[in-house]
């Protein structure tokens, strides 16, 4: 195996929304070398960066059911009870929350967290606060899905931050959808809330690093089997 197949090998898939960002910083690079040299290497350093920011490794998934996985690399911010956004559906009373937050450095394609039916999906345009404030969860623009499945509805909602400036979802209302399947991404730096069903006990805790489709955020069996695993 050549050195460049092995460096292939090692470096993650580029996720297809990325390609249009990686050529606009590769040919501004280029534009700056003409004007000035040094202006040209910050350009490939932002280039490289914007390469690795859409960048879609494969994650191993646990299937068991009962589980509950990160939709999101990034820390948790938050697990605490909070009222789900009006437009999910899921009632006025507070329901467990977990917040995950994506800084420009981790991964931002989004994972489901549970296997199930798209029930809805609502798009609230907003304000681009720090996705890590609180606030961001009711005051910034955001795409909301409830996934219905048969130990509840869960809502799952992407929250665009202070640079990001595009939610995009993958799916559509009436989809099913797997354990760890994509379903969207949010462009740069970002937030993703977890409303899980009343009773739920989250089995992560703030401060914590969390791996898309596969972090284990809680676990409504808590006595059945291992789980299997699944790799996508």
């Amino acid at each position: 195996m050549s050195i460049v197949d092995s460096v292939r090998k090692q470096m993650a898939p580029i996720h297809p929304e990325g390609y249009l960002f990686i050529g606009i910083f590769a040919l501004v690079s280029l534009v700056l070398f003409i004007i000035w040299r040094p202006l040209g290497w910050i350009g490939v350093v932002l280039t490289l960066w914007c390469v690795y920011f859409f960048r879609d490794p494969a994650r191993v998934t646990p299937v068991r059911d009962g589980l509950v996985v990160a939709p999101a690399d990034g820390k948790i911010s938050s697990v605490a009870l909070a009222v789900p956004p009006a437009e999910l559906g899921l009632g006025p009373e507070s329901v467990p929350r977990v917040s995950i937050f994506m800084s420009v450095f981790d991964v931002h394609v989004n994972r489901s967290p549970v296997s199930g039916e798209v029930e809805r999906i609502v798009y609230r345009p907003g304000k681009f606060l720090s996705a890590d404030l609180d606030k961001a969860s009711e005051d910034n623009e955001r795409n909301a899905l409830v996934i219905r499945t048969p130990s509840g509805r869960y809502g799952v909602v992407q929250i665009a931050g202070l640079v990001a400036r595009r939610i995009v979802c993958f799916v559509k209302e009436g989809q099913l959808v797997s354990t760890g399947e994509r379903f969207g991404l949010i462009r740069f730096g970002s937030r993703v809330d977890v409303y899980l069903p009343a009773g739920t006990r989250p089995l992560v805790a703030v401060g914590q690093y969390a791996l898309g489709g596969e972090t284990v955020l809680a676990d409504l069996t808590a006595t059945a089997a291992e789980p299997a695993f699944r790799s996508a």
